[in-house]
């Protein structure tokens, strides 16, 4: 998308405001739709942190997550949000989501197609 859907910007920076987390939204992004629960960067960083903390390969990582919460790293910038957060969100593919338990997913605002309020439902049969 050219120039970001400002009504998607505006659900961003009231999810953001409001520090919610039970918005649910799928977006279709170049390759891939996406449905999960927009949540506030905050959150999303802390849960990203938390997985990354828990393995052993990937504990390293978790800090570039957590410093942004520590004020070590500024997550995006002051004005309207540039990129959703999408917690407990699957890829769809036919009539499947991936992964089965879910994932974080960062989106780029620009990149989105389209969009619908709502969890698009998915078969795991």
């Amino acid at each position: 998308m050219s120039k970001p859907d400002g009504l998607l910007v505006d659900i961003a920076a009231m999810v953001e405001s409001e520090h919610s987390n039970q918005m649910p939204l799928t977006v279709v992004v170049p390759g891939a739709v996406i449905t999960g629960r927009l949540a506030p960067e905050s959150l999303w960083r802390e849960r990203v942190a938390e997985v990354l903390e828990a393995s052993d390969h990937l504990k390293p990582f978790s800090a570039l997550f957590a410093a942004a919460e520590a004020g070590g790293y500024p997550a995006e910038p002051a004005g309207a949000p540039t990129h959703l957060h999408l917690h407990v969100a699957r890829i769809l593919q036919g009539s499947y989501g991936l992964p089965h338990t879910g994932g974080m997913y960062r989106v780029a605002i620009a990149d989105v197609s389209s969009w619908t309020v709502g969890d698009l439902s998915y078969s795991d049969q």
